[in-house]
């Protein structure tokens, strides 16, 4: 991102915020979101992605673009090789709460911590967007205080701007909690809110899926990372927050 695109605009509460339907933001067409880390998908478009996996929704495909296994780099029972593929099958288990199958997700596995908008990395991701039909695609924050959400962002736009008929929206995760939910908005976008609870089930069963992100697998890495007490509640009782286009016709 430029760094005239990352200055910052509060925006008030969610019940302040104009709301969009699931409909509205995917317009019959699949959406694709990119995930930093397995559990972001479902934290920030647990709603989003379980509307379009319904049967009469026209779909949707998580990217998870690193393997998450930094988050406990001292464990001798679950070293980063064996956390990687746990923390793969959390999210094909996620996907299937929300009503996905294990081949609408696809696995770029970059290294945790050290994830860059390449060359490689964007060309797969819109390969995959005309691949599916995306007509939304999904990125986090770029304000998000953590270089993986920030390098995200970096590869949905320079996916979007290599196909300019795909529509790009942005999520705040981290920036949103330590906001105490109220996210900062990127220069030139816009805040809407989704709504959670018909799918809010289905939200909550995934964002439990990544137990080795809860404290619920790993014991032998008392440092390692482990989600904030009431951080997975947080975001599966809130309703979604997204930045749009100020053009976009929308809430």
């Amino acid at each position: 991102m430029r760094a005239a695109d990352l200055a910052v605009i509060r925006t008030g509460p969610d019940d302040t915020l104009p709301l969009v339907t699931a409909d509205e933001m995917l317009r019959g067409h699949p959406a694709l979101v990119l995930a930093p880390h397995p559990d972001d998908e479902s934290l920030a478009c647990g709603e989003l992605l379980a509307a379009a996996f319904q049967p009469v929704g026209p779909g949707a495909h998580v990217v998870c673009l690193t393997d998450g296994a930094a988050s406990h780099p001292a464990s001798q029972r679950v070293p980063p090789v064996d956390l990687a593929a746990l923390r793969r099958q959390e999210l094909v288990a996620a996907i299937a709460h929300l009503g996905g199958q294990e081949t609408d997700v696809t696995w770029i596995g970059a290294p945790d911590g050290a994830l860059a908008a390449g060359k490689e990395i964007v060309g797969a991701i819109v390969g995959l967007a005309m691949a599916t039909d995306a007509g939304l695609l999904m990125a986090p924050s770029p304000l998000d205080p953590h270089c993986d959400h920030v390098a995200g962002a970096e590869i949905g736009r320079r996916v979007a701007m290599a196909l300019p008929g795909l529509r790009l929206g942005f999520y705040p995760v981290w920036s949103r909690w330590h906001g105490g939910g109220v996210a900062p908005v990127p220069q030139g976008l816009r805040a809407v809110c989704l709504q959670t609870g018909a799918n809010k089930v289905r939200k909550a069963a995934a964002i439990a899926a990544h137990r080795s992100q809860q404290g619920q697998v790993i014991n032998d890495d008392p440092d390692g990372f482990e989600m904030p007490p009431g951080f997975a509640t947080f975001f599966a009782d809130r309703d979604e927050v997204y930045f749009l286009s100020k053009q976009e016709g929308l809430g």
